[in-house]
């Protein structure tokens, strides 16, 4: 679906600039769909400033990377682009650096965490545009029905509740989405929980430390070969877990805030809570950003720069947020969903914002990676699965790639 929006007043005018602004679609349906957002904000924008049209293009999140690749490569890259990584038009010089373009009040106003991971060698090109983190989220109902008090804490409190589920007659007691839809998220969730992760704080490739090895045998031992993930986990994505959950079918599992709509539509009575780790709540959650990015082929800098200083007013970051269930990226905008009650189901996502750990998007070699990740890490945690020779094959492939790419 591509979704076209002009701003209103001529476009012809002598002096007049138009941006031209590749956008995701955030909605799932036609009257949420994320052009009414665009199309409001670009009137009010092109009303105070005359001389600068705005045009956006909507595209769904299945398109829209491919399609900022296709006008980038045909040479004929859009001014600015709303999508989901950065950092390969970063290392060709193809954009402008932040402090470039934003007025220094709104580049200082991004949450430092969402800043760092915009980075590309130490200079950010990235601006967090969508956010959100991730919790676990568990059917109260059934919890309740299967004699549990409270929440899981930690690995043993999810196995036991699982457990108790299943003896339950709970078709999923806890759904592992290991599919090829999003694995790399699932597969973050789970190393950070073990006290692992992807990356080290230089940057290096952790993927087959002894932390996430023990991680992932874990699951295999612990929760698979118990047969307490309900369908093999290589066979479930995201979106089928998200719906069993809103079924009523899924007992628990990791998720982030546009669940809780899907649950509650559905009736569902859930809670959340900060992801279990080992002993304990997990080290960190997991955050997810999407990023706007400036192409420099267009020239227009100065036009861009005032664009953006609007769309990351806090008015419109906090509007944009609440429309979709995500999380503020600013500061302000943090600090004014938190002072509202009307957000208070967002409020445990959003503390979690500043220290959340994010994908290494900063790095060239992670779409390649992120792929591996998707076609391997099902199998991994399989019947016949080998967690150490499968973190391996894709560690080693992860090292050959950014060596490749230095």
């Amino acid at each position: 679906m591509t979704l076209t929006l002009t701003g209103c007043g001529s476009s012809g005018d002598d002096g007049d600039v138009t941006l031209k602004l590749i956008a995701a679609d955030y909605g799932d349906r036609a009257s949420n769909s994320s052009r009414h957002y665009w199309d409001e904000l670009t009137r009010a924008f092109e009303k105070k400033n005359p001389g600068i049209k705005v045009d956006v293009e909507v595209y769904s999140w299945t398109d829209v990377d491919k399609k900022v690749e296709d006008l980038v490569k045909a040479g004929n890259a859009p001014d600015l682009a709303q999508a989901g990584a950065y950092a390969d038009y970063a290392a060709k010089d193809q954009l402008y650096s932040t402090d470039k373009l934003l007025s220094i009040p709104t580049e200082a106003d991004f949450t430092v965490s969402l800043e760092e991971a915009g980075e590309y060698q130490g200079v950010q090109y990235g601006m967090p545009f969508g956010a959100s983190t991730r919790r676990l989220f568990y059917n109260k109902k059934l919890f309740a029905e299967a004699g549990i008090t409270g929440p899981p804490q930690s690995w043993r409190d999810i196995a036991r509740d699982a457990e108790l589920l299943k003896a339950h007659g709970v078709k999923i007691p806890f759904a592992l989405p290991l599919g090829p839809e999003e694995t790399q998220a699932e597969t973050l969730m789970w190393m950070l929980s073990g006290g692992g992760g992807y990356a080290d704080s230089i940057g290096k490739y952790t993927i087959d430390s002894p932390e996430n090895v023990k991680t992932f045998e874990w699951l295999q031992k612990d929760l698979v070969g118990k047969g307490l993930t309900g369908t093999a986990p290589a066979e479930l994505n995201r979106a089928d877990a998200f719906q069993g959950f809103a079924d009523g079918e899924v007992g628990m599992l990791n998720g982030h805030p546009t669940l809780m709509k899907q649950a509650e539509d559905k009736g569902i009575d859930y809670g959340t809570v900060e992801l279990p780790g080992i002993n304990g709540k997990a080290k960190a959650t997991m955050g997810v950003a999407d990023w706007m990015m400036a192409f420099k082929a267009g020239g227009h800098r100065d036009e861009a720069g005032k664009f953006l200083d609007f769309v990351y007013s806090e008015k419109n970051v906090l509007k944009f947020s609440g429309d979709y269930g995500l999380l503020p990226v600013t500061s302000s905008a943090s600090q004014a969903m938190l002072a509202d009650d009307k957000y208070a189901k967002l409020h445990g996502f959003l503390d979690q914002l500043p220290h959340a750990e994010f994908y290494p998007a900063d790095k060239t070699s992670w779409p390649l990676v992120s792929k591996t990740l998707k076609a391997k890490m099902g199998s991994a945690v399989g019947p016949k699965g080998n967690p150490y020779g499968v973190l391996t094959d894709i560690q080693n492939i992860a090292e050959t790639e950014d060596n490749a790419v230095q």
